[in-house]
């Protein structure tokens, strides 16, 4: 007999098979199918604004051209083709660089840009920031991924993720071998923090032997959509401080903000204007990318955390894990210092960066409208308005003989409804199921990111499918304009 293969599924690490990522599970597989049988599919699936259609920002592109290649700023007609601003700032970004864009950097990232990151956060929070606390990395997932490396030493030690959550948490605690645990948002209160159900999640988990040790949250939510308020963040920081609990903080749609009552607040801002203990004490891990805002430069991979209140040595101890991969990626620094240092107000560039990043924040905030309007419109539908970031999470009251079909058909009723609406309209939706959800409730998460002359469009499509799908589980029972 043939001996088994080391890769056979049976051997391979039992972390990798338990885990799930349902942004690229089973809808988006589905979705690439029939994309390749010739079906228009629009993948609203995960936040990808310039797949979406969504233009890239024009300064940061022309510096970058002349980063990648500095021959271009020797040419004679350089100055014809690229304003003077950029011409500076890619010679600028050269000189951090030992060997240009092709070498090699510190395993924190270029200690000149990393200072552009601090000059940016004192200039958000007030407070001052130490660059050796900063570490650049290739987009935020590669730095939420260090740190829970770092914190999960076994399956006893357990993660805080608010439920729903973003499934690269619930991946990657799989992965190195930790436990989520759960805390609900409350979807009646516009998806609001219930620091009652925190206490009564930590105090269940510590009953099963489980050692909470950091809480994740996001701000603005994803996939909900909601900013926290400070006297949200402020109730959060005194519950990791009472119950010693490390803070890592999701802030990578801080520029995606679609309503003036609630305007993002940083948790570092939050937490040094509470003084002593607390700014002295707490410790807190923030997170940022150039994937999301109106740069949506995803595929560039560049992103920073920062370090506060952490033991000098475990700081070191992160670095270790850095430089395993020697580096991030030199262009994605380069994108985060200028996402950090964008041009200014005297700057040749200024105002056509001021016109093309108000164009695309106020067509976002229309999008979440248009979403939310559609989607309430809908019958057995409800969605609460998204704040921020980029997404929609509505809920959606299934039939008793839709979840009846869904089980006969193996699958999760949630799946279930997205399938048919995928097979239906082309339109590509994660289940809500992907990001865990009150028991009993269904959702589904889409992003706004269509264009806005699409998105009416989309809409009407999805109100259509959503109809006949309920006409053809409910029968007569309920009238069109019925609502949850």
């Amino acid at each position: 007999m043939a001996p088994t293969k080391v890769l056979d599924p049976e051997n391979i690490n039992e972390n990798i098979k338990n885990l799930v990522y349902a942004v690229r599970g089973e809808l988006y597989i589905r979705a690439s199918e029939l994309q390749k049988e010739g079906k228009k599919i629009i993948f609203t699936n995960v936040g990808n604004p310039h797949a979406l259609g969504q233009k890239p920002l024009t300064f940061p592109r022309q510096v970058m051209a002349l980063c990648q290649a500095p021959f271009l700023i020797d040419d004679p007609n350089v100055d014809l083709l690229f304003p003077a601003d950029a011409i500076a700032r890619a010679k600028l970004y050269l000189s951090y660089t030992s060997g240009g864009l092709g070498a090699y950097s510190d395993s924190r990232g270029l200690p000149g840009i990393r200072q552009e990151v601090c000059d940016f956060l004192l200039q958000r929070d007030g407070y001052p920031s130490d660059p050796d606390l900063i570490f650049l990395t290739d987009g935020a997932s590669k730095g939420v991924m260090q740190l829970l490396n770092i914190i999960v030493r076994d399956k006893k030690d357990g993660i805080l993720c608010p439920i729903p959550q973003y499934p690269l948490y619930s991946a990657t605690i799989e992965l190195v071998g930790g436990t989520l645990v759960p805390y609900y948002l409350n979807e009646e209160n516009n998806w609001g923090l219930d620091i009652k159900d925190l206490r009564q999640q930590v105090a269940a988990a510590r009953n099963k032997g489980i050692n909470v040790r950091a809480l994740v949250f996001i701000n603005p939510g994803n996939p909900t959509g909601q900013c926290l308020s400070e006297s949200n963040l402020r109730d959060l920081i005194e519950f990791c401080h009472n119950e010693n609990i490390l803070m890592l903080a999701d802030e990578v749609y801080q520029q995606n903000i679609y309503q003036d009552e609630r305007p993002f607040l940083s948790a570092k801002k939050v937490l040094m204007d509470l003084g002593l203990p607390y700014s002295k004490e707490v410790e807190l891990v923030s997170f940022h990318t150039v994937s999301k805002g109106y740069w949506g430069e995803c595929g560039q991979r560049g992103g920073y955390f920062e370090l506060t209140n952490i033991h000098p040595k475990a700081v070191d101890e992160l670095y270790k894990v850095a430089s395993i991969s020697l580096s991030p990626n030199v262009p994605g620094q380069i994108f985060v210092g200028l996402m950090v240092n964008p041009p200014k107000p005297n700057d040749i560039s200024y105002p056509r960066y001021l016109q093309e990043s108000k164009s695309i924040l106020e067509s976002l905030r229309r999008r979440a409208h248009i979403m939310t309007d559609g989607f309430n419109s809908c019958r057995n539908i409800t969605c609460n308005f998204t704040e921020g970031a980029m997404y929609s999470f509505p809920k959606v009251k299934l039939p008793p003989a839709a979840v009846a079909a869904a089980k006969a058909a193996g699958k999760a009723p949630d799946v279930f409804y997205c399938i048919k609406l995928l097979e239906a309209t082309g339109i590509s939706t994660v289940p809500g199921s992907g990001f865990g959800q009150k028991e009993g409730t269904f959702h589904l998460r889409t992003t706004i990111l269509p264009s806005e002359e699409d998105m009416p469009e989309v809409m009407q499509m999805f109100k259509k499918f959503n109809d006949e799908f309920m006409s053809a589980y409910e029968g007569d029972l309920l009238t069109n304009n019925h609502h949850l």
